[in-house]
């Protein structure tokens, strides 16, 4: 332990090994899971990791009529203190009859004892989702998980089989999946009428310079964070202002986030996998690093991937020295560019998050009218709206555990194939690496002690 992190909560400390093991032991009916919200029943909803999107979040929940925030939960009391006065100046509104003082936490797991919580909202820093949303299935809790939803491929398995097991209704927070351009992107790409499609290419660009994100000398924990509770199962390091910071920062930092692709990826990738309804991919590789960049960070600027599934292609660019993205450039200047290309027999599909084009290939798309494609699937209520009617009816959202779960695995393979160097080969039918016994090693994270990555779940 470094000396900045002593200053974990002395409660924390006091906890014996049993009480430390004891969230890994819950069964989804030994907390709350009986205690479904009925019709006219609020759902009652704890935040975990009260920073910029899990305010995002919290102000899209609090805005829902049939919500109840009871519990703010972060290791930082500055930011703890401003979510709990967020709901309680919203509970002050005419419509909040009902409605909660939140309780305020530090330690997650205390909020997931209570027998009242019927969901909680993860949006902590990516290294921390894992044994976050296990703990959270395992105490009978519904989850909202912030994006990525993990960093390892044995953690995308041990979520995605821990919500299975515990029956717990999941969405993963790629909000833009609930837009109606990335609805009429998927209607163009099921309607057939670009043909066979063989190859994808997906992209996100931004130009952070030479300097990245900066540098800082001051590594005094402030007062009220509980650092060593941040950093949790993450490697122990004296606190960063700069890693601390926010979302936009963290993927500077590969030990806490897992750099840019899981960072953008789901929200980019997520269009050709969801279009074309993709397994996990058969074959993985990756290459790139960290070429240029000089900053407190460590994560690579240039991030090149390719997935192999049996008849398609799909191609991840992502760069944090240059953002040219080809003819979804848009105004000149260094801003963030992303974009998606599905290139079919009789056409090209070229979209973003708000870019819809289809470039004719064959003269049978010469007449093509966007207006003339009919809708070929149901349209989503917003993002938050699918997961609270979920957790009502006990059906899934669209971007649940276990949809997600084959983007992140894509995710999470390309980390570790630019991590050895080489390609990785994948069994979807039995989730598992084939082939290659180191790579089966280094998938499985290693926590720091006290905290266990949920092995039983392999």
């Amino acid at each position: 332990m470094t000396p900045n992190n002593k200053t974990t909560r002395r409660n924390f400390l006091s906890l014996s090994a049993a009480s430390v093991a004891a969230p890994y032991m819950l069964t989804s009916g030994a907390l709350g899971a009986a205690n479904r919200p009925g019709a006219n029943d609020r759902i009652n909803i704890v935040l975990i990791g009260a920073n910029i999107q899990g305010l995002y979040n919290l102000e899209q929940v609090l805005a829902q009529p049939d919500t109840s925030i009871v519990g703010i939960c972060d290791v930082d009391t500055t930011r703890r203190e401003q979510a709990v006065a967020k709901v309680a100046a919203a509970n002050t509104q005419a419509d909040s009859a009902g409605r909660h003082h939140p309780k305020p936490y530090t330690d997650y797991r205390e909020a997931l004892a209570r027998k009242d919580v019927d969901a909680v909202i993860i949006a902590t820093t990516p290294h921390w989702h894992c044994r976050m949303a296990v703990d959270a299935a395992e105490a009978g809790k519904d989850f909202y998980l912030e994006k990525p939803m993990s960093m390892y491929p044995a953690e995308t398995l041990a979520i995605k089989r821990a919500a299975e097991k515990h029956q717990r209704i999941t969405q993963i927070g790629t909000q833009i999946h609930a837009t109606e351009n990335y609805h009429r992107i998927v209607d163009v790409v099921r309607s057939g009428i670009l043909g066979k499609i063989s190859l994808g290419r997906t992209f996100h660009m931004f130009n952070e310079g030479r300097n990245g994100i900066g540098r800082v000398s001051d590594t005094r924990v402030p007062d009220g964070l509980d650092w060593d509770m941040w950093i949790g199962p993450g490697p122990a390091r004296d606190f960063n202002a700069l890693l601390f910071r926010d979302s936009s920062y963290h993927p500077s930092f590969m030990a806490y986030s897992g750099g840019w692709t899981p960072g953008m990826a789901p929200h980019i990738v997520d269009v050709p996998f969801w279009a074309l309804q993709l397994d996990y991919p058969i074959h993985t590789y990756a290459s790139g690093g960290r070429y240029l960049i000089d900053d407190d960070g460590d994560a690579y600027d240039t991030h090149e991937v390719t997935w192999q599934f049996p008849d398609f292609t799909l191609n991840w660019t992502s760069s944090m020295i240059n953002s040219f993205a080809y003819t979804l450039h848009g105004e000149a200047g260094c801003q963030r560019r992303r974009g998606i290309y599905l290139l079919g027999e009789n056409g090209t599909l070229i979209g973003d998050y708000g870019v819809l084009e289809v470039v004719p290939e064959t003269c049978s798309l010469d007449s093509f009218k966007l207006e003339d494609v009919p809708k070929m699937i149901p349209r989503s209520p917003g993002h938050h709206r699918e997961w609270l009617d979920g957790i009502r009816s006990r059906q899934q959202p669209g971007c649940n555990v276990g949809y997600h779960a084959r983007i992140d695995m894509a995710l999470t393979l390309s980390l570790l194939s630019l991590k050895l160097g080489r390609s990785i080969q994948f069994d979807p039918k039995a989730e598992k690496i084939v082939g290659d016994e180191e790579a089966v090693r280094l998938s499985i994270p290693e926590y720091r002690s006290p905290w266990k990555f949920p092995k039983e779940y392999l």
